[in-house]
């Protein structure tokens, strides 16, 4: 059964991988691994360093993906490693928590760099932002519900449009040192911190721009030919993305000492500001554009683990529904926006991501090690693409590391709320998976109707080749 599927193109999915990857990271917060590395060089190969872990990880992810040809990205390999428990667990803290409440951040960030052309020399009201972010979550839910064409065109264009944006920055960092702005590099592991704790906060924050390197395991169904355009879009796409953070780095270093650096609100802007003056009012443009290009390729993919985790029982079933018209796990993805924008509510929710991308890691660390025990518990499953054991084993070791550094250096109670809330995922597992209590299925089941009715949606299993 292929259902909304084979629909990706390897071009497609190398602009799905840099266009999620790429969003508002490296242009607002590169300050946060330059604070924690505490100098040029040592932050320069950090950023370089996260991008050879993101690469070493989705070639993980890449015979995962091969091996198991299911989307909903870690949920399929956790389930057949481990069975439905950390299964379950992963999807109902991404579904509840990390993926749409990235997506809201994500979004907000949008919002503030679309509204700030019209409130110069102010911060743009808080209404105004929470308003503009909430319609660009309609907008994204709307489009990647009529068309995973349109969904995926979008995609193109606006990872086009980021490129730009990312040229413009590497091509005047580049002409800036052939001027010899080099006085920024003089010394540049003076002042440097050296210490376990610092190297993995500062690596934590270089990996949260890279996140979004596992994004086509999600979508591993749509890919035409997964075979050969899983691998190749990740060998393409992660390298591309790490050489265009560091040369961004690089430019912004041209520009900027340091201690500058860290002062600046919006590294991008305080650069377009001192380099494109009086054009300085393309960078917020097409940081716009970057940042709802990284929301759109979010809200395209974390809406098949919604589909998928309804599929498998583990969420109401008329998630798992697909539009008969369109091919798209309309509701799913209707479901994953309306949490979204209930995190836009509060608003600040910077910290509570931080926490979370925490428990991201874990399961990172827990699906890399899936790999590990299947190569002796499923010895007899093809794999088209089998990569040496120790890319798997150094990928499970620095997940181990990254979980328990912040803890370590930094300990907090937020951290065990975090573990508290996964683990509480049990008791929802227990009642409605392992006993079958079925009164939110019934009560959902007048919901379903009106979505059958309202979107064209039938179960899964209905829809035909």
């Amino acid at each position: 059964r292929r259902n909304f599927m084979l629909k990706v193109g390897l071009i497609s999915g190398i602009c799905m991988i840099v266009g999620t990857i790429i969003g508002s990271g490296i242009f607002v917060s590169p300050k946060s691994v330059l604070a924690n590395a505490g100098a040029v060089g040592p932050c320069l190969i950090i950023w370089a360093a996260c991008g050879v872990l993101a690469t070493l990880g989705a070639l993980c992810f890449a015979e995962l993906g091969t091996m198991i040809t299911k989307s909903g990205g870690e949920y399929p390999y956790l389930m057949e490693a481990f069975g439905p428990i950390p299964a379950f667990l992963f999807s109902w803290t991404s579904l509840l928590v990390t993926k749409p409440s990235s997506f809201a951040i994500i979004c907000l960030s949008f919002a503030e760099y679309a509204s700030a052309p019209f409130y110069p020399g102010c911060d743009p009201p808080p209404v105004v932002i929470k308003c503009l972010a909430a319609a660009a979550i309609v907008v994204i839910t709307i489009v990647n519900s009529l068309s995973v064409k349109l969904g995926s065109y979008l995609q193109n264009l606006l990872t086009a449009a980021k490129m730009i944006i990312v040229t413009i920055i590497i091509v005047s960092g580049i002409v800036l040192l052939a001027q010899g702005k080099t006085e920024n590099f003089k010394d540049s592991f003076k002042d440097s911190k050296i210490s376990v704790s610092s190297i993995g906060l500062a690596f934590y924050n270089g990996l949260w721009a890279y996140d979004g390197w596992n994004q086509l395991n999600y979508i591993t169904e749509e890919l035409k030919n997964p075979y050969r355009n899983l691998p190749l879009s990740i060998i393409i796409g992660i390298p591309l993305v790490t050489i265009c953070y560091v040369l961004i780095n690089i430019a912004y270093f041209t520009v900027m000492t340091s201690t500058e650096l860290l002062q600046s609100q919006a590294v991008a802007v305080t650069f377009g500001d001192r380099i494109l003056y009086p054009a300085s009012w393309i960078v917020p443009l097409f940081v716009a554009f970057s940042t709802i290009g990284s929301a759109n390729g979010t809200c395209f993919t974390a809406g098949r683990l919604v589909y998928v985790a309804g599929r498998e029982g583990h969420m109401l079933k008329v998630l798992s529904y697909i539009s008969v018209k369109r091919l798209t796990p309309a509701p799913a993805i209707i479901f994953y926006g309306a949490i979204a924008i209930i995190y836009i509510i509060p608003g600040d929710i910077d910290t509570l991501i931080n926490y979370f991308s925490f428990a991201v890691w874990i399961f990172y660390g827990l699906t890399v090690f899936a790999l590990i025990v299947m190569r002796f518990t499923r010895k007899e499953v093809n794999r088209p693409i089998r990569i040496p054991i120790v890319i798997p084993v150094i990928v499970t070791l620095i997940s181990i590391l990254l979980v328990l550094l912040p803890i370590i250096s930094a300990p907090e109670l937020a951290y065990l709320y975090c573990v508290l809330f996964i683990l509480s995922g049990l008791i929802f597992y227990v009642l409605f998976v392992h006993f079958k209590f079925s009164w939110p299925q019934k009560i959902s089941k007048p919901i379903t109707m009106h979505l059958q009715m309202l979107l064209e949606v039938v179960p899964a299993e209905e829809t035909t080749e």
